[in-house]
């Protein structure tokens, strides 16, 4: 199969090394000095299973690079309007297109039938203008659970084992997201098909709202953040507002409040992508992983005043950063 990796960050570049790896046809869509390094040098990758150096065809122009089979839109959510109408030349009928977001997805409320069905959330899909880009045909849904950190272009370090849960976004379960799971298993990947990815979109959202915002706030890291007694108070009632609106949408995480703060502390000294970002001057993904929650809690008039006000006092912090750049 032919594969895109849109996106060399730290996610892109370790599913890029681990398939590339595994003898799979991967190219990587890049630009800046990111692609001058990939073209150069290709990408070394550090995780768990020992340092990985690959060669990887990499180019800035979707055209060069052709139709693909699959592709893996690894970027922040700010930028997907971007990278998701940059991709369009390599699609065919058949392509399928797997964004690796964070947050809540703008494709969350089509596929599946409901009381919102077909609606966009403006906070990630503004008018419908994101949905419009990419027919729903093409997409799997996609949940991962890496941590990944860039230490320069091309060079990726990443400690924790990997692990990403697939799902059509209408739930069903098909040959093809069968197919792109072996992908990721015969690439030493943890890889699970689900009948209801948003269960588990929402399991990672309660993680990121309990933690990003936070971080950017405190600087603290997941340690700090889930296990400081001075700090679980707060996190445990973000949570408790997080998995009220997830019961809402008919969600099912499979963690209690109490281990879900355990498995947190338990990742160490580690810190949340959105600090890192706020540390390299990035756009923070604060309406993914934040707004558009609240606006899907309005929707069933849930009131989230604690999430509310953490994610007003981050939006304040980074705007006085000298090169903010939220929207």
């Amino acid at each position: 199969m032919d594969i895109c990796i849109a996106g060399a960050g730290a996610i892109g570049c370790t599913l890029a090394a681990r398939l590339t790896k595994s003898g799979q046809n991967v190219k990587v869509l890049a630009r800046g000095a990111t692609l001058e390094t990939l073209q150069n040098k290709g990408i070394r990758l550090t995780d768990v299973d020992g340092e990985h150096q690959v060669n990887v065809v990499a180019s800035d122009s979707a055209e060069t690079l052709g139709k693909q089979d699959i592709i893996f839109v690894c970027c922040k959510t700010p930028a997907l309007p971007s990278v998701l109408t940059l991709i369009t030349p390599m699609l065919h009928e058949q392509t399928i297109v797997i964004p690796v977001v964070n947050g809540i997805p703008w494709w969350y409320l089509q596929g599946v039938e409901g009381r919102f069905a077909g609606a966009n959330i403006e906070a990630i899909d503004p008018a419908g203008s994101v949905s419009k880009l990419i027919p729903q045909h093409h997409l799997i849904g996609c949940v991962i659970f890496i941590t990944a950190f860039r230490e320069a272009p091309g060079v990726v370090t990443s400690t924790n084992p990997h692990l990403i849960v697939l799902g059509e976004i209408n739930h069903k379960m098909t040959e093809r997201l069968e197919n792109v799971r072996k992908l990721f298993e015969e690439a030493g990947i943890e890889a699970r098909a689900t009948d209801n990815i948003r269960d588990q979109i929402w399991t990672k959202v309660a993680a990121n709202l309990t933690s990003n915002p936070l971080s950017v706030v405190t600087r603290g890291s997941l340690e700090q953040l889930y296990g400081d007694p001075r700090l679980k108070p707060l996190v445990r009632n973000l949570l408790d507002e997080a998995l009220l609106v997830a019961a809402a949408y008919g969600a099912r995480i499979r963690f209690d409040p109490y281990t879900f703060m355990e498995l947190g502390a338990g990742m160490g000294a580690v810190k949340t992508s959105m600090l890192q970002d706020y540390e390299a001057n990035q756009t923070l993904e604060l309406d993914a992983i934040g707004y558009a929650v609240l606006e899907l809690a309005d929707k069933v008039s849930i009131p989230m005043p604690i999430t509310k006000q953490l994610l007003d006092l981050t939006h304040f912090i980074a705007s006085s950063h000298p090169h903010f750049k939220q929207n």
